[in-house]
């Protein structure tokens, strides 16, 4: 089960019903640089998938004004699990990049959230470079197909009956002009790392993000299969590659890899399941066969990992126990301490797509913690502070 001290943490509100608030995935801070303003999408309904022309509008949490919501733009790219990866753009105050859908096709904005200018680039981002020069894009429509709750309905796939496609994959795009090119198809994974269970299914790509030195990326490639009941199921593949595709690194190949973040440019923490040790949080090193587990046995499961600015502590989460509860927790590593600092019930009627997990994400300085959760009824935006027990360090 695991092995942690309970020490439940203050929970704190941030916005209110009737209307539902998340900010989304775990790899982005929801804080600007002054630490003043927290982004948020808010919408209408939940526990369903939205359809094609269901906007979520974005906002800014005024933290310093009670916690208003003040909204800046609407957007028709969105999932529950990740948003429409609205984010800060280049650790700005005042500019943001989010996705948004013109006609039958995704785009991003970049958009000033005090004067209202914005720019629109060809193609949706999934991940930023830390430099603020690059994004890498992906076929969000095949990842709402093949991986609900994580793509897009409403654009054009050319690519939609086509299982493991030549021309289709993981883009780079410049932010600067918008300019795109295909850095890793479908198919080039397919041939170079090919297994017999590939063969006539769709193969697709997710969980992308670059290092803290913006030269190269991680990404999953994965591939649809199928249970002996008939139900699907998928198999993932774990790469880096460097940011034009080159020099790409099978960093595991074992049966499956879940949520990870860069520790430093050379090192990423990953919850995988290892032939050796089964399902832990390990560390990598790029580019080496180097493995090790983290925190081994510490936790119930897979969970939504990152670390404190300072690189001193690891924040992460479980998914439902055997009390329909989301946990979270910190750890850390020098003293091999967790701490499971929250616990909040999660309705087990929501279905799968729409789930809400805390997808716990830091504060600037480290201090915070915000999570999005169901706890009280309705999906919303919640503070910890979690000073009390990263300040001992």
């Amino acid at each position: 089960m695991g092995s942690w001290i309970c020490r439940h943490l203050p929970v704190k509100r941030l916005t209110e019903g009737p209307k539902h608030h998340f900010f989304g995935y775990f790899d982005k801070f929801p804080w600007d640089r002054s630490g003043r303003h927290l982004l948020s999408h808010q919408v209408e309904f939940t526990a369903r998938q939205p359809l094609p022309g269901e906007k979520a509008t974005l906002g800014v949490i005024a933290l310093e004004e009670g916690n208003r919501f003040v909204p800046f733009a609407q957007t028709d790219a969105w999932c529950w699990q990740q948003g429409c990866m609205l984010q800060w753009l280049n650790d700005s105050q005042e500019e943001v990049i989010y996705n948004d859908r013109e006609g039958d096709h995704f785009v991003s904005r970049i958009q000033n959230v005090v004067t209202g200018e914005r720019r629109t680039l060809p193609r949706p981002i999934y991940c930023l470079s830390p430099d603020g020069e690059w994004a890498l894009s992906l076929n969000f429509s095949r990842l709402d197909r093949e991986r609900p709750g994580y793509g897009y309905p409403g654009a054009y796939d050319p690519w939609e009956r086509v299982k493991i496609p030549q021309d289709d994959g993981i883009f780079l795009l410049n932010l600067k002009d918008g300019s795109s090119r295909l850095v890793v198809s479908v198919a080039q994974m397919t041939e170079a790392y090919f297994r017999s269970d590939m063969e006539d299914t769709p193969g697709w790509f997710n969980h992308l993000l670059f290092s803290p030195d913006s030269q190269r990326f991680a990404f999953f490639h994965r591939w649809r299969t199928w249970k002996p009941d008939g139900t699907p199921s998928h198999v993932t593949h774990m790469f880096t590659a460097n940011r034009d595709g080159s020099e790409i690194w099978p960093l595991n190949l074992e049966e499956m890899s879940s949520h990870y973040t860069w520790l430093d440019s050379t090192h990423l923490i990953n919850f995988s399941n290892r032939y050796r040790s089964g399902w832990q949080y390990y560390l990598y090193t790029d580019r080496t066969h180097r493995t090790e587990c983290l925190a081994k046995d510490r936790f119930p499961g897979d969970g939504h990992c990152s670390f404190s600015p300072n690189g001193q502590w690891m924040l992460t989460d479980s998914y439902p126990l055997e009390d329909n509860c989301r946990h979270l927790f910190l750890y850390h590593p020098a003293t091999d301490q967790a701490y499971e600092i929250g616990s909040f019930y999660a309705d087990p009627a929501y279905p799968t797509p729409t789930r809400c997990d805390l997808h716990p994400n830091w504060s600037r300085d480290g201090r915070q913690v915000c999570i999005d959760s169901i706890h009280e009824g309705s999906r919303q935006v919640y503070l910890l502070d979690v000073s009390p027990i990263v300040d001992q360090a």
